[in-house]
């Protein structure tokens, strides 16, 4: 009896103790002093007031954080509702944190927010040898947990439109995504629905997306460097089949084009084993072929920029089919071997769309009018923007329609027009570059 009373004792008195431990550290997280210090030391930091509401610590069944109504008031405020860190035991008992689960939960993220913040926790590290590559920053995937949720989340993007979603993402243990679920629940894109799925153990995913009442998917492969490579660059490739989206869908809230997309895409990237998010987007490459049926072309009325031969805004032009290619380098879109038909209308050219959605490029529309069925053929120079484009004639076809006006009424301003631009162009082959 004695005996068990001793070992009771041994066994209790430690017990008692960590439980009497746990119990002050979890009072004291929790208190408005902690609060506040954290507050401060968080405001410091990133340069601008932190406030969070309630922090609490759970122990069971697992070891888990969470902070409510936190809020870091920049100059557009960023806010949690709540968010939960659940830590590794494993490398918790070695005292270094990694963290297994992380939640959040009714967040505003705005992405200038973001990127300030960033610039701040980036001030005052040591400069670190300039990669050879130029990829700046490098993304530390050690850190981001392995089961990520995110619970009706808004992102605020610089321009300040705003898109609700909700996802979920497990990565495995080599830091791979193995799988991934996103929706749309709010904003331009609502209803738009993401799964990405690791094929076996392979560096390989099949994507897909439901979007405007079509699908886009296909795989994607990741090769990796070879061990005793010295240049330690990975390698993206992808080919992605669009089947019925409709393309306004893709661009909106605004709507150049619209009608019923079909195409195939090669997607391909080389990029550092360890490379910053603007890395990876300047380095990605897009080749797509495609076809609009019954498409619209919005903002644009070619037939009235045939028949004025002058600077045409606003309007629409209908048409049977569009095809061609794009092609994406970093954020800059390039459009060729356009054609396009309705009716007596048809066009063909390319168009480049630059970073920040101008446009430039040349088309030339030919048009079948009169009784006799005479095309009459105009080129125009492309300009505006995505949202407001503008086709106008080029100088040289401006003083050949001009001409074609005298000498030929009606018929002849388109005619002038086109041997002015090809008489233009011969001249710049000549002369050089105005």
């Amino acid at each position: 009896m004695v005996s068990m009373r001793r070992w009771a004792v041994w066994i209790g008195v430690p017990l008692l103790a960590l439980a009497s431990l746990l119990w002050g550290l979890h009072r004291w997280i929790g208190s408005d002093d902690f609060r506040a210090r954290l507050g401060a030391v968080a405001s410091e930091t990133l340069g601008a007031p932190v406030r969070a509401e309630r922090l609490s610590l759970a122990l069971w069944p697992l070891p888990a954080v969470a902070v409510d109504g936190l809020r870091i008031e920049a100059r557009t405020p960023l806010s949690l509702q709540r968010v939960e860190l659940r830590p590794q035991w494993g490398p918790l008992l070695r005292g270094r944190v990694q963290v297994q689960t992380l939640v959040v939960r009714n967040a505003v993220l705005p992405e200038a927010t973001i990127a300030l913040i960033g610039a701040r926790l980036n001030q005052g590290k040591p400069a670190g040898k300039p990669a050879a590559s130029g990829d700046g920053e490098a993304i530390d995937f050690s850190v981001l947990p392995r089961e990520l949720v995110l619970d009706h989340v808004t992102w605020v993007a610089a321009d300040g439109t705003r898109t609700g979603f909700d996802a979920a993402m497990t990565l495995d243990a080599d830091g791979w995504p193995h799988r991934a679920d996103a929706a749309i629940v709010a904003g331009a894109h609502k209803g738009a629905e993401l799964q990405l799925r690791r094929q076996d153990a392979a560096t390989a995913w099949q994507l897909q997306v439901r979007i405007g009442g079509g699908h886009i998917r296909g795989p994607l492969n990741v090769t990796l460097p070879a061990a005793d490579a010295r240049e330690r660059r990975v390698t993206l490739k992808g080919r992605l089949q669009t089947e019925g989206v409709e393309v306004a869908a893709l661009t909106a809230p605004s709507r150049p084009l619209s009608g019923s997309l079909q195409a195939e895409t090669d997607i391909s990237a080389q990029f550092s084993e360890r490379v910053s998010a603007e890395a990876l987007v300047a380095a990605l490459r897009t080749d797509t072929s495609f076809t609009v049926r019954e498409a619209t072309l919005n903002g644009l009325d070619l037939a009235k920029a045939v028949t004025t031969v002058g600077l045409s805004r606003g309007g629409l032009t209908r048409l049977d089919t569009l095809a061609g290619r794009v092609a994406t380098r970093g954020k800059a879109i390039q459009l060729s071997n356009l054609v396009a038909s309705s009716g007596a209308l048809a066009a063909t050219g390319e168009v480049a769309i630059s970073p920040s959605r101008a446009l430039s490029g040349r088309v030339r529309v030919d048009m079948t009018r009169g009784k006799g069925g005479q095309v009459v053929g105009v080129p125009l120079a492309v300009g505006g923007t995505v949202n407001e484009p503008q086709v106008t004639l080029t100088r040289a076809a401006l003083l050949g329609a001009a001409v074609g006006t005298v000498v030929m009424p009606g018929v002849g301003t388109g005619a002038g027009a086109n041997l002015g631009d090809r008489l233009g162009e011969g001249l710049k082959g000549l002369l050089g570059k105005p």
